[in-house]
């Protein structure tokens, strides 16, 4: 069966492995609330044109085990490392949307990238959509705080009232269906409630600047114009703006849903960026 134990507290986590074994290595790393449903789009027809897109379902998403500790960053970063060492992928192209780029950035700061040859933010909730000393124009984290208190009362309710402004269903770019958004707001109430209360409890002292200025690996961020979940301004061009050598991609008229509007454009950049030679210089260890 495609599970396997995360390595801090041997959690039971859900994985699929899609794709030929000796192609370029895409992983994927689910935002809040997802589980590896979300990449349809890119998994399916990278696989098919011959890369390897392997994806996990977070602690309490998806078909992973619904278990109450283990939502601190560090240890959402180790569950990433433990399917990175499960498959002993080497060699590996990071793709993360909104808080996976944040654990993908963990990733990096505690691991190194002694498996992974280059990353691409998506949406990025990196570095962190809060104010603090270094973030000045960020977020009052008690905004933040009201914010999450307003979730826990019904996140029914704020997943169904957020998905058009989710898919940027108000403007002129490509539109979902009625249907996929449906299905979608379905797939978020998947995830339990501790896991979705605690992942949105890590955003009010989120600040993740000191690790980015640090990332030695080639980078890709991608991001809408018109996020709303994390405002490109906030999260996406800071983000962009701190890795040493980042490449910065706004996509016009795209939301965060940005994975199913601009699907095609998304796959036509993550295949070129996935192929990339990487520069040479020597991996930091694999640990």
């Amino acid at each position: 069966m495609p599970y396997f134990d995360s390595a801090t507290d041997r959690t039971r986590l859900h994985f699929v492995d899609y794709g030929p074994s000796d192609g370029p290595v895409i992983v994927f790393v689910n935002s809040s609330y997802f589980g590896t449903e979300m990449w349809e789009y890119q998994m399916l027809p990278l696989a098919a044109e011959g890369f390897r897109c392997v994806g996990f379902d977070r602690r309490g998403h998806g078909r992973s085990e619904d278990v109450w500790g283990g939502f601190d960053l560090n240890t959402l970063a180790g569950d990433l490392g433990s399917l990175l060492d499960h498959l002993d992928l080497r060699d590996v192209t990071l793709v993360g949307h909104s808080m996976g780029t944040v654990e993908v950035v963990r990733y990096l700061t505690l691991h190194g990238t002694g498996r992974v040859a280059r990353v691409a933010l998506v949406g990025a909730m990196a570095p962190g959509p809060a104010r603090s000393a270094d973030h000045p124009e960020g977020l009052d984290p008690e905004l933040i705080r009201g914010f999450n208190e307003t979730f826990r009362q019904d996140r029914a309710k704020f997943f169904s009232d957020g998905a058009d402004a989710f898919f940027a269903r108000h403007l002129p770019g490509p539109q979902v269906s009625d249907a996929y958004v449906a299905y979608m707001v379905d797939r978020c109430l998947g995830a339990t409630a501790r896991a979705a209360n605690a992942l949105g409890d890590i955003l009010p002292s989120l600040n993740l600047v000191p690790e980015l200025v640090e990332i030695d690996c080639p980078v890709l961020v991608i991001h809408g114009s018109d996020d709303v979940s994390a405002p490109l301004t906030l999260t996406g061009r800071r983000a962009a703006d701190l890795i040493p050598g980042a490449e910065l991609r706004v996509y016009e008229y795209a939301g965060h849903g940005l994975f199913a509007t601009h699907a095609d454009r998304l796959n036509d950049d993550l295949r070129a960026f996935a192929v990339a030679p990487r520069p040479m210089a020597e991996p930091t260890p694999v640990r």
